[in-house]
């Protein structure tokens, strides 16, 4: 995961205008540009399990799935700062939001796939950014290690570790009752 971090802070035209002259995933977060790596190819063979089974479930329902790469533009009440995240999958059941270009607003979860270059970002930078914005659910999958962590929103608008499982087993969402992940199945 590439960053800005250190240099000054860019405005939101600025940003607009460094991925208009670029064909790299970034993101703009506290004024900050971060620039993610291509993804490895099972990367890309977890999030495509995880997009169609979501697709399959959700289709016909009231919220859908969005893969990276699609900007989600992170919005709430009390926070007036644009924050434009891209993650692996996002699922949006608000669908007031939708735009032509983006999504805007916070979706009901949110998946990211973990990887050798982004792993703090994923692991401790965005969760909190997640739970400031009241994301319900965030799924971590770390194909290094073989697992899948879920956190939950609780009374106080705090992440709670609601299920992990590692190498075999399955786990479920808290609020996609019918989606449920074989461990074994995304990692092979």
């Amino acid at each position: 995961m590439l960053d800005f971090r250190g240099k000054r802070n860019v405005t939101e035209e600025e940003f607009y205008q460094l991925r208009e002259n670029s064909d790299r995933i970034m993101e703009y977060i506290d004024g900050k540009v971060f620039i993610s790596p291509s993804p490895s190819t099972k990367h890309q063979r977890i999030s495509g399990r995880l997009h169609a089974q979501l697709f399959q479930l959700l289709d016909g329902s009231d919220c859908e799935v969005f893969h990276a790469p699609y900007d989600v533009e992170l919005t709430h009440d009390e926070i007036d700062d644009t924050t434009i995240v891209v993650s692996d999958l996002s699922v949006i059941c608000d669908k007031s939001g939708l735009t032509g270009e983006k999504y805007v607003g916070v979706p009901s979860m949110i998946i990211e796939i973990v990887g050798p270059s982004n792993q703090s970002h994923d692991l401790v930078y965005k969760p909190k950014l997640y739970m400031k914005y009241g994301v319900k659910e965030y799924w971590i999958v770390n194909p290094i290690l073989n697992t899948v962590q879920v956190y939950t929103l609780d009374v106080n608008k705090e992440y709670r570790l609601h299920d992990i499982a590692k190498d075999k087993g399955s786990i479920h969402s808290t609020i996609l009752s019918e989606f449920i992940v074989d461990i074994e199945g995304i990692f092979d």
